[in-house]
């Protein structure tokens, strides 16, 4: 199944469409933005532009019928590489790099593939949770890659979605610190996209290599009607409702979708017993489902003040639920977090 449309997002498409056809596009991009905005969508579009092999359209989008275009779009193209975080430790594997190298790289293949092969299938798919992460070992496998000559086009793109995972707690930053190099001098046939939420967890080596591209909410309009043609909600309430919700970020309405499939509703786990919530975090978890909770608590925040009520005590349960999540990025143990903060809310 192919990608659907990307939608939204002109302004930064426009931008990066002129310095492309101006031989000024970076080899070190970093795409920042809310979760679920699109920006990893986003990463695999500039990639469809750089391959198409029929750019006739005056504002420089690709053509999406040419070959390398349909490769792209049904993600199997030869020279687009798109690493996402995955549990290597579900296969035996080490995200730290212990045990031996070239068995790991081979594991973490093995891991990015079946990915890839569940995304072809369904490529609207929900957000990270839990432990997975890109450990050393998919970096050194991207590192591998971008020592190959292209195998169909001229230029090789990597794609590093959700990268703040290269370092799922402090002080594990070995993953991060193998892509530096690669991020300072990318051979010049290639080009290196990663994509974050949150840019300042990632190391300050890595943003001083990178261009950083902001990239927006986009508006209800559009995610209405991506909600209505794409997703076939129809529905009027249901759509208002769930558009609400994703507060410019079409990503969310997929995320409303796996909750809705029996996925675990985090947040509400927490405020209905968030005692006993804390006492089931594992410590070494921070940077896995308990910031995914505190990210879903916030939303719920939002939303609560957008309905009007108490501001006041919303606006600083929102603070409250913010700086949780700073201390999570750290190696501050999540039960005690989560403690902390049933106390205050």
């Amino acid at each position: 199944m192919p990608l659907p449309p990307l939608t939204g997002h002109d302004g930064v498409r426009n931008r990066l469409a002129g310095a492309h056809a101006s031989g000024k596009l970076p080899q070190a991009l970093l795409l920042a933005g809310p979760r679920g905005v699109g920006k990893q969508r986003l990463a695999l579009w500039l990639a469809q532009l750089i391959h198409c092999e029929a750019l006739g359209d005056p504002r420089q989008e690709p053509c999406g019928d040419c070959r390398p275009c349909r490769l792209v779009l049904s993600l199997q193209h030869p020279d687009v590489h798109w690493f996402v975080p995955i549990e290597l430790s579900k296969r035996g594997g080490s995200s730290t790099g212990g045990g031996d190298a070239d068995k790991q790289v081979e594991l973490a293949a093995e891991a990015l593939a079946e990915e890839m092969a569940a995304r072809r299938e369904q490529p609207l798919y929900a957000p990270v949770v839990g432990l997975a992460s890109h450990p050393v070992a998919a970096v050194r496998l991207l590192l591998k890659r971008l020592a190959l000559t292209p195998a169909m086009g001229k230029r090789k793109v990597f794609i590093v979605g959700d990268a703040e995972r290269l370092i799922p707690q402090l002080g594990t930053e070995v993953a991060a610190n193998a892509l530096l190099k690669a991020l300072e001098e990318p051979p010049a046939d290639s080009v290196i996209i990663i994509t974050a939420a949150d840019p300042h967890a990632l190391l300050a080596t890595i943003l001083s290599r990178v261009v950083l591209v902001r990239v927006a909410r986009i508006a209800d309009s559009a995610v209405t009607a991506f909600a209505q043609q794409t997703l076939g909600i129809a529905s009027k309430e249901e759509r208002e409702q769930r558009v609400s919700s994703a507060d410019g970020c079409i990503g969310k309405l997929f995320a409303t979708d796996a909750t809705r499939s029996g996925k675990p509703d985090q947040a509400a786990r927490f405020t209905e017993a968030p005692l006993l919530y804390a006492l089931g975090q594992v410590p070494f978890q921070a940077r896995g489902g308990f910031t995914d909770m505190l990210d879903a608590l916030a939303e719920r925040l939002r939303a609560e003040a957008k309905r009007g009520g108490d501001t006041e005590k919303v606006v600083e349960a929102i603070a409250r639920v913010m700086d949780a999540r700073d201390l999570a990025q750290g190696n501050v143990n999540p039960q005690l977090l989560a403690a902390v903060l049933a106390e205050v809310l």
